[in-house]
C-alpha cells in the first residue's frame, strides 16, 4: 500500500502503523498532537509537564493501537487515553507532594507519639465507665442539671430555661 500519508483517514494511518509503517503513525502524531497538548495542558497546567503527559499520551496511544475500532473516530479513542494519562499524572503528583513533606526517616524516629499508652487509654476508660455510671444513678433533677451545666456546657440561666426553673443568683 503506498497511499499518500496525509491523504489517508485515521483509521487507514492506524492499520498502516500496526502494519510497521511508523510514517503513518508519526502522521497520526502530527494530525492530533495540537489538540491533544491542549487538552493536557488544560489539565495540567504546567507547560513543561503538559509536554510529558502529551508524550505519554502518544506513546500509550501506540502501544494500545492494536485495539483502536476505526469505525470510531480516532479522537474519540484518543481523548480517552489523554484523560487516563492525565488522572495518572494527578495521582503521580499527589504521591510526590506528599513525601515531599515527609520527613526523613532518621529525623521520623524523634517524633513523638502523643497517643496515650494502651494501660493509660484502659484507665481513662474505666473511670469514665465508672463516672457514667455515677451519673446515671443520679436523681433526675441533679442529672440533668449536671448533664447540661458540664457536658452541654450550658450557661446557668440557659440550664434553667430549659429545665423550666428559677435561675437563683447569690448576691
Amino acid at each position: 500500500m503506498t497511499a499518500c500519508l496525509p491523504d489517508c483517514s485515521d483509521g487507514e494511518l492506524a492499520a498502516l502503523a500496526l502494519g510497521g509503517r511508523q510514517a503513518a503513525y508519526g502522521e497520526l502524531v502530527r494530525r492530533h498532537q495540537g489538540w491533544v497538548h491542549r487538552l493536557v495542558r488544560s489539565h495540567v497546567g504546567n507547560r513543561d509537564e503538559a509536554l510529558d503527559v502529551t508524550q505519554a499520551s502518544f506513546v500509550a496511544a501506540f502501544a494500545a493501537l492494536n485495539r483502536y475500532d476505526a469505525a470510531r473516530p480516532f479522537p474519540v479513542w484518543m481523548s480517552r487515553i489523554v484523560i487516563n494519562k492525565c488522572h495518572d499524572w494527578r495521582r503521580r503528583r499527589a504521591v510526590r507532594n506528599f513525601f515531599s513533606h515527609a520527613l526523613a526517616l532518621g529525623e521520623a524516629e524523634h517524633v513523638v507519639d502523643e497517643a496515650p499508652l494502651p494501660d493509660q487509654a484502659i484507665g481513662a476508660e474505666q473511670q469514665l465507665a465508672e463516672a457514667m455510671k455515677a451519673i446515671a444513678a443520679l436523681p433526675a433533677s441533679l442529672k440533668d442539671t449536671l448533664v447540661l451545666r458540664t457536658i452541654d456546657e450550658k450557661s446557668e440561666a440557659e440550664t434553667a430555661e430549659i429545665l423550666g426553673i428559677s435561675c437563683k443568683r447569690s448576691r
